[in-house]
């Protein structure tokens, strides 16, 4: 056994809400409307799965948001939504590499890269402004402007207007006053103007220092009934994380807060929903307002949080000439009445946010927009059906492993030159993933599986591994990484130098993780091997950065471990992931239309 592993005991949870529920997204196209249930009610998080720093704008019948993603690639994904509860995830804001060339190779950390992205539109274009950390600027911080005028395409988004960011100053909100004139506010809180056309930035001003909460960070301006409305986010990104407010006549300031702030928060509270802050408001067509947080479902214990923040939706009153105020974020929420609107017809099911997803990587098929690496992809890493291997995704063994040496000076060990990850958002309490392996080679220690991987210090993996014992043998590997490796090795003796295996990685409830795997060639064809494992070990609580801002995934990877560049690759086929359940209260599952 593994030295953190725990079997898990029955899970004893009730289902809530099945039995109201159509079975499946296609239900509910071919009877033409979406079905809101009684008041308005509605389930949270609305963007499952690893969506922190959620960024909001209302245009003409639709909401969009944006998220962060910090290292990983394709990043700063957009979600469209016409009835704010079924999300389509509709492109990635930074989906090129063309757009900032080489940048992944010049930041090292674990959280630099795209964090607190800000969604804007005006004039039919919609603007993503955020700071790129980890880079050889002054600051580290490269601030961007990326623009569009069809957030439905990849393509159409621009490279970014970049310049360097202030010292110190992150999460830039771009707003536009009413004689046009353009501004960032900070974190900290300062506003600065930025001339659009040339990324010339202006004096910077502090105009408010938040309520005494750590960090004001995360700030948005809104222009209503006269007033400046800032809202930011305070007190850290963990349990005394909340969101306060303050107002003043004039964009310069003084700004007076909010009496009754936090506008939202859970600090001090018993709720799964835990650690909400950082939001973002919005009005919809009916003119109400909603407001979009950042929240983990961990209790206040926060142990068990394995899909990170996530992003949740609340309503907001907001009269005039007064401040907003709000309902705390829970699992089950009343609010506004919820737009009965027809779905788009372009949608797919693997752009769904919460619907299942199964690959056959067939001929001529694309990897669809919610697949991610962590940084730029080694060129031609990962290859759809490539010859000789229909119906597979050929990948790279790359020399680097998941967590990379990372002492090295040799950015091809470190992982900082591209990893042969490729990975999905947990998007769901319950799950269960599956895939297919194919390793064949001679070289030993190179290596091929599945993982759920945090971050590079945080994964857990189940794969094969070239023994160096020679004689057509193959190792079985469990594998637990956090602040140190724990490895259990299973020999496994095949017929030739190829061996295959079905491997899954499953949520069997809130806490714990079965990790399988079955050899389907060899000695040992039919058996199978399980371990669970705890989820807190790629909860962002343990490890060397604790506190991460990143959510989990579930994937796949391939290695030398180390050693030597090799033309071997590793092939997955059937890639499967099926959601089963939503976590809204202490033991309330809710199983959703995807499932």
């Amino acid at each position: 056994m593994l030295a953190s592993a725990i079997v898990v005991a029955f899970l004893g949870a009730r289902i809530a809400g099945v039995g109201a529920l159509p079975a499946t997204f296609q239900d509910l196209i071919v009877r033409g409307n979406i079905m809101s249930e009684a008041n308005s009610t509605y389930h949270n998080p609305v963007l499952p799965g690893w969506h922190s720093d959620p960024s909001c704008v209302h245009v003409k019948g639709v909401t969009y948001c944006c998220t962060s993603t910090f290292e990983s690639f394709p990043g700063m994904p957009i979600y469209a939504s016409r009835d704010l509860v079924h999300w389509e995830h509709i492109s990635n804001t930074w989906n090129r590499e063309d757009q900032l060339p080489g940048i992944n190779f010049e930041s090292q950390g674990q959280q630099d890269g795209f964090f607190a992205p800000n969604l804007r539109y005006r004039d039919g274009r919609f603007y993503m402004t955020s700071v790129y950390a980890g880079v050889n600027t002054t600051s580290g911080l490269l601030g961007t402007v990326f623009s569009t005028s069809d957030p439905y395409s990849d393509a159409a988004w621009s490279k970014p207007l970049t310049f360097d960011a202030p010292y110190r100053t992150i999460d830039p909100d771009l707003f536009w006053d009413d004689d046009g004139s353009t501004y960032l506010t900070w974190s900290g809180v300062a506003l600065q103007p930025i001339d659009l056309s040339s990324g010339v930035l202006g004096d910077k001003l502090s105009i408010w220092n938040g309520t005494g909460g750590i960090f004001a960070e995360g700030p948005h301006m809104y222009k209503k009934d006269g007033y400046y409305y800032l809202l930011a986010a305070e007190g850290g990104t963990q349990l005394g994380h909340m969101a306060t407010m303050a107002r003043s006549k004039d964009l310069r300031g003084p700004y007076e807060s909010d009496p009754a702030n936090p506008l939202i928060t859970a600090v001090n509270t018993t709720s799964l929903f835990q650690t909400v802050g950082h939001a973002d408001l919005f009005q919809d067509d009916n003119d109400n307002w909603w407001g979009m947080a950042l929240g983990t479902r961990s209790g206040p214990e926060y142990s068990h949080f394995p899909m990170g923040r996530e992003a949740h939706l609340f309503p907001v009153t907001w009269a005039k000439n007064e401040f907003p105020h709000t309902s705390p974020v829970s699992g089950t929420m009343e609010g506004w009445p919820l737009p009965d609107v027809k779905l788009p017809k372009k949608q797919q099911d693997d752009a769904l946010v919460g619907a299942s997803q199964s690959l056959s990587f067939a001929p001529g098929s694309k990897l669809p927009k919610n697949l991610m690496y962590f940084r730029y992809p080694p060129k031609n890493a990962f290859v759809v059906s490539a010859a000789g291997h229909p119906n597979a995704l050929q990948v790279w063994l790359s020399r680097s492993n998941l967590t990379g040496d990372q002492a090295s000076t040799d950015s091809a060990l470190t992982g900082v030159a591209g990893l042969s990850f490729l990975g999905r958002r947990q998007e769901h309490t319950l799950f269960h993933f599956s895939v297919e392996l194919c390793l064949e080679t001679q070289q030993a220690g190179v290596e091929a599986g599945a993982t759920l991987f945090l971050q590079q210090w945080q994964h857990l993996d189940v794969g094969a591994i070239r023994s160096d014992r020679g004689d057509s043998t193959y190792d079985l590997v469990f594998r637990t990484t956090n602040a140190t490796s724990v490895e259990e090795k299973i020999s496994i003796k095949t017929t030739e130098d190829k061996i295959e295996m079905a491997l899954k990685a499953n949520a069997v409830n809130s806490t714990h993780y079965l990790l399988a795997a079955t050899v389907k060639e060899g000695t040992q064809t039919g058996a199978t091997y399980e371990r669970f494992v705890s989820s807190a070990l790629i909860s962002s609580t343990w490890g060397p950065q604790a506190g991460s801002g990143a959510g989990g995934q579930v994937g796949i990877y391939a290695t030398t471990n180390g050693g030597a560049a090799t033309s071997d690759h590793a092939y997955f086929s059937n890639w499967k992931y099926h959601g089963l359940a939503q976590e809204i209260d202490y033991g309330t599952y809710y199983a959703d239309i995807y499932a």
